[in-house]
């Protein structure tokens, strides 16, 4: 696994939860929440130059019959309009269930619902993170992820 700072990115309708890992991509840590608005690339475009990130992965929530709705479109754009501006490897990460998994992580740690609304999106950040994280060691990363290809691009 080369050395450099990961980035996970939860797209949702109102919030974007980001997470970042180590230099060494041993461990995810919740970073911030960027609000939905027409910034919102410019702000992740920001966070990607100002922490040195080599790969952000963007979590593609695809609906249970693995078929793309209009929740993975959304992400899709937002991860292509990023790749677009920054020059480091954008990947799209499934993330079906990473809010699921937060969600109930922070309920068993006494959180409301009330108190996870702030965090909710860092934190399933954070599950999209660690599970590319974990695909990246064992050497799957290309089976269960795509890289956003540039305009332009043939590949």
């Amino acid at each position: 696994m080369d050395k450099g700072v990961r980035l996970g990115v939860d797209v949702g309708s109102v919030r974007i939860g980001v997470a970042a890992s180590d230099p060494d991509g041993r461990m995810a840590f919740p970073v911030t929440t960027v609000k939905r608005n027409s910034r919102a690339v410019h702000e992740l475009v920001r966070i990607v130059r100002e922490r040195e990130v080599v790969t952000v992965f963007v979590g593609l929530p695809r609906k249970l019959s693995g078929e793309l709705g209009t929740s993975a479109q959304d992400a899709m754009q937002i991860a292509q309009k990023l790749s677009e501006r920054v020059d480091v490897v954008v990947r799209l990460m499934d993330e079906r269930f990473s809010t699921a998994s937060a969600s109930s992580a922070m309920r068993e740690a006494g959180r409301t619902a009330k108190q996870q609304r702030e965090v909710i999106d860092q934190a399933a950040a954070v599950v999209i993170l660690e599970t590319a994280l974990e695909t990246e060691r064992q050497g799957n990363l290309g089976k269960v992820s795509q890289v956003m290809a540039h305009k332009g691009d043939n590949d």
